[in-house]
């Protein structure tokens, strides 16, 4: 009898992990009220200064928020600096080409909060990074947000933790999805994000299999522009500098629009993994849909980054809120 009640214990256990998943951390919008209440405007002063510097700052720090929630969630763990007993977030591979202004926006900001006295060590670094994505979403001419505020900065940062867990500039759509969908985000939240590239800029390396060496019967990815496929090449000649770097967006650059899904329908996407939203028929509908309303696209692409700024948060003695963001206190 005890052995049957404790395997209708463990059956009703099982379902109601099932079926009632662990509740994602509940963010609130002014979680700094009672805390630090001019937080916002505190950071957003910050990231300004450092945007009228230069506007590297714009997608430098959208990605870096980007990589940061992709991996062991929205915890600031990709600032951490490698120490001699540990490679950190920031040195696998995949997170090199990181520009260093969206790093120096987030110490630059918490700065800021902490040579207020009321607010010194009361905000984290995470919530820093969420709310500067937003400003310079906002500054760029994109749209400005509620950003839901509660994040701690996470316990642990290694390089070896980043593998796989980010999307590569050659994915197809259902590798597109089942990356996004590991991290509770639908297909349209990824199409949405992925016209954050708007604003973003590569390095030749990342799409030179597109013009040079795509097929031994196609050496020009087919499905790319004739036109700006000769573009590229003037700009991204074979043996390039590594360190050039073109605009993502050849139209509207430092704008934060629509203009992306316009782009895709004349094929002039530069990664495989931004044509192939309009080339697969499962996402297409949805790129022309963006590129005939701002204002559709805009509201999608708030709802899909405050679902992605809910990932992995940490709270209680899973994080802390550290002093020096690329440091663990």
């Amino acid at each position: 009898m005890a052995s049957r009640f404790n395997l209708i214990v463990v059956l009703s256990l099982c379902l109601s992990l099932c079926l009632f998943p662990t509740p994602t951390v509940s963010l609130q919008q002014n979680y700094y009220a009672n805390i630090c209440p001019n937080v916002e405007n505190i950071v957003r002063d910050a990231v300004k200064k450092k945007f009228n510097q230069t506007f590297v700052t714009v997608p430098a720090t959208i990605r870096l928020f980007f990589h940061d929630c992709f991996v062991q969630g929205c915890d600031a763990s990709v600032i951490i600096a490698s120490t001699a007993s540990n490679t950190a977030e920031k040195d696998n591979p995949d997170n090199l080409s990181l520009a260093g202004d969206g790093f120096d926006t987030v110490i630059k900001a918490k700065a800021a909060v902490d040579a207020v006295p009321s607010c010194t060590n009361k905000v984290s670094c995470a919530d820093i990074l969420a709310m500067a994505t937003r400003d310079v979403i906002a500054l760029s001419g994109g749209p400005s947000y509620a950003v839901e505020l509660g994040r701690l900065d996470g316990l642990v940062s290694t390089a070896a933790s980043v593998t796989g867990k980010l999307p590569q500039p050659t994915f197809n759509l259902n590798q597109l999805n089942a990356l996004f969908a590991a991290n509770g985000l639908s297909q349209a939240d990824m199409i949405a994000l992925s016209a954050a590239h708007t604003v973003g800029f590569s390095h030749c390396s990342k799409f030179a299999n597109r013009i040079y060496n795509f097929s031994t019967q196609n050496p020009i990815d087919p499905t790319l522009n004739k036109t700006y496929a000769t573009q590229l090449q003037g700009m991204c000649p074979q043996n390039v500098d590594p360190r050039i770097a073109v605009n993502m967006d050849p139209n509207t650059p430092q704008i934060f629009d629509n203009m992306y899904f316009k782009n895709l329908q004349q094929h002039v996407g530069l990664f495989t993994s931004d044509e192939v939203l309009f080339t697969d028929p499962r996402s297409k509908p949805t790129v022309d849909a963006w590129a005939s309303s701002s204002a559709n696209f805009q509201k999608a692409f708030v709802a899909a980054i405050t679902k992605m700024g809910r990932v992995g948060v940490k709270t209680g003695s899973n994080g802390n809120i550290r002093r020096d963001c690329a440091v663990f206190n």
